[in-house]
């Protein structure tokens, strides 16, 4: 998730425009026990299993993420690590590590941060969109609820002046066909930023997880 990255005086802006956003009906609090937070659970739309791979396609762009057999300790959680590897081109264009919990409670997936390598020509040239929940005021945000609905809206970064991107479900029963097959019931998100303009269209599918976005359509999918 690439972000924009400002100064100080920014992150203090962005942290009243979070205020502002959560007054909008954007969640931004999440009132979860971390005991029951960590790697154990199942959401339907967000699959944490061990070597569960899923591979995007548009055009020469490649991207392929998979979950990895390997945790890591973030904010008193234990958090499932899942490596993701962009190409443009066939040459590596971002890798990034991405930490996830469940709530065994609820099943709902939360995210707690991301490293990000970014390349060029080869080369680690930034680490833009790096932040970790409990570091620099960062805090996990909600990435995937196990029984979505449409209206609802959350933040699922709280990294402010580095990631604030949120999303709004639209639909819970759209059909959508990608190379990887035509899903039922996909859930349909609107994805914005509180401190970057546009908006991305998402789809999730049960049983598998995302399957489209404004850029990469799902090819394949499954235990590698």
């Amino acid at each position: 998730m690439k972000s924009l990255i400002v100064g100080s005086a920014a992150v203090l802006a962005c942290a009243a425009l979070l205020v502002a956003q959560a007054k909008n009906d954007f969640q931004a609090e999440f009132k979860v026990d971390k005991k029951t937070l960590g790697v154990r659970g199942s959401n339907p739309y967000f699959n944490l299993t061990p070597g569960y791979q899923l591979s995007y396609k548009h055009g020469n762009d490649t991207d392929v993420v998979t979950v990895l057999n390997e945790t890591k300790m973030i904010d008193g959680v234990e958090t499932r690590v899942v490596d993701d590897r962009e190409t443009e081109k066939g040459a590596l264009a971002e890798f990034t590590r991405d930490y996830y919990a469940i709530d065994s409670v609820t099943n709902d997936v939360y995210y707690f941060g991301e490293e990000v390598d970014v390349y060029k020509n080869g080369k680690v040239v930034s680490h833009e969109g790096s932040w970790m929940s409990g570091v620099k005021g960062a805090k996990f945000g909600l990435m995937m609820p196990a029984q979505p609905r449409v209206g609802q809206k959350y933040y699922q970064e709280l990294a402010p002046g580095v990631g604030m991107d949120r999303a709004e479900i639209k639909s819970v029963t759209e059909t959508l066909k990608t190379p990887a097959g035509t899903f039922m019931k996909t859930i349909h998100t609107v994805d914005t930023s509180a401190i970057e303009h546009g908006k991305e269209q998402k789809w999730y599918a049960a049983g598998v997880g995302p399957v489209k976005d404004a850029e990469m359509d799902l090819v394949k999918y499954g235990i590698k």
